[in-house]
């Protein structure tokens, strides 16, 4: 064993998700190895001072947030060329079997029982089709892989849409369908496809007073990479900025952080009705004073000589 390999597993070894092989031979390398042995050792006075530190669950904003971030870098990722997806490597297969005799006796077990359901596959298999064919349940949010296309039928409240799983799914109803309202919010956050995106953000723009649409909204104007999305997200949020003070905080952070200025600029609209408020006035006079937009900075200044002084 070299110290190389025990440097990279060694958090795996802190946390018991060592085979029991490999942690066998990583103890006896520690034993005689005084490198790696304050390696382990600084990784555990590490460990402790992390773990006296209070857990904090992210957000489900932020959650979907990097999930978003996540698709899109992997869409713009270069792919490997078809020869290297296939290719792989067999040193690596020895090394881990070596340490976990208990992956080849599963590697064993996969096989046999992989055969055998493939021969009950083919033998069931028009019987499963065909009971498929007749029940067709609920898609879970977590099966779908994305949203291919929405559609409303013209003058109707009838809406189409198309949805992969493992493969295109189809769903129809009105737009106070729970399933139909379940894509919709699902395209809105996760959808790579920003036309799609649009078109769900601008459905949902009609059920505002929904708490979870509501939602959907402002994390469309916070996170989505499409101005236009975020734009259509204003425009459905525009009723509730007086009434609904985290509506107007998505507001107020489009304005202030916003790389869009038309989206700004509607941002800047949208809170007239609520210049008074101090947390919008505060923000008046930072733009006022400061903001790089001539048009924001002027329109900051106007907004705020019509407010009347504060004693």
């Amino acid at each position: 064993m070299k110290c190389e390999w025990v440097q990279e597993n060694v958090l795996l070894y802190i946390y018991n998700e060592l085979p029991d092989d490999a942690r066998y031979e990583l103890d006896q390398h520690i034993a005689r190895c005084t490198d790696c042995a304050a390696e382990l050792k600084a990784t555990r006075n590490f460990q402790a001072t992390l773990s006296q530190l209070p857990v904090e669950e992210p957000t489900p904003n932020l959650l979907a947030a990097s999930r978003m971030r996540l698709q899109e870098a992997l869409e713009g990722a270069e792919q490997g060329r078809f020869w290297q997806r296939l290719v792989f490597d067999p040193a690596a297969w020895l090394r881990q079997i070596r340490f976990s005799p208990a992956l080849a006796a599963v590697i064993l077990m996969v096989g046999f029982g992989g055969g055998t359901a493939a021969t009950y596959t083919v033998l069931k298999g028009q019987r499963t089709s065909t009971i498929a064919s007749i029940s067709e349940a609920q898609p879970a949010q977590s099966s779908i892989t994305g949203i291919r296309s929405i559609s409303q039928e013209p003058g109707t409240n009838q809406i189409s849409i198309q949805y992969d799983t493992v493969s295109t799914q189809h769903a129809e109803g009105s737009l106070n369908d729970q399933r139909i309202q379940q894509l919709l919010l699902f395209a809105a956050r996760n959808n790579y496809n920003s036309g799609v995106r649009m078109d769900s953000v601008d459905l949902l723009t009609q059920k505002p007073n929904d708490s979870h649409v509501r939602e959907a909204l402002m994390y469309a104007l916070r996170y989505d990479s499409n101005p236009g999305v975020r734009l259509k997200a204003l425009d459905g949020l525009g009723a509730y900025v007086k009434d609904d003070t985290r509506v107007r905080d998505a507001v107020l952070e489009a304005l202030l952080r916003d790389s869009n200025p038309g989206v700004r600029t509607e941002a800047l609209h949208l809170l007239d009705p609520v210049k008074a408020d101090s947390s919008v006035r505060a923000v008046l006079q930072k733009l006022a004073e400061s903001d790089q937009n001539q048009y924001i900075r002027s329109q900051a200044r106007t907004e705020l000589a019509q407010l009347p002084e504060i004693d």
